[in-house]
């Protein structure tokens, strides 16, 4: 059974930093692309950033770029994702989700399994 559990979530000032994980087990880590995802309230869940599976390439959305970064330790099964000067549209649940596809897909729909998110809450 495939369990992505986050984590690294919390309050935060704007401009101060956050650190999401994302520890994976039942599957082989190294064969998936990751991604991670946000959802704010009353919005759809958008992309934010992908890593393929051996962690040499990324995407990220243009809304976060430079801001965020992902990376992955496929010895931890684990997936990271770096906030750095978080402003408070950065408040949402952020999932961690695995895809099969080669390289960074960017589409929800390409994703088969998904965390249960952890909160972002940035104040002004």
């Amino acid at each position: 059974q495939v369990q992505l559990v986050e984590s690294g979530g919390g309050l935060v000032q704007a401009g101060g930093s956050l650190r999401l994980s994302c520890a994976a087990s039942g599957l082989t880590f190294n064969g998936y692309a990751m991604g991670w995802f946000r959802q704010a309230p009353g919005k759809e869940r958008e992309f934010v950033a992908a890593i393929s599976r051996s962690g040499s390439s990324t995407s990220y959305a243009d809304s976060v770029k430079g801001q965020f970064t992902i990376s992955r330790d496929n010895a931890k099964n684990t997936v990271y994702l770096q906030m750095n000067i978080l402003k408070p549209k950065d408040t949402a649940v952020y999932y961690c989700a695995d895809s099969i596809q080669i390289g960074w897909p960017v589409r929800p729909s390409s994703y088969g399994n998904w965390g249960r998110g952890t909160q972002v809450t940035v104040s002004s």
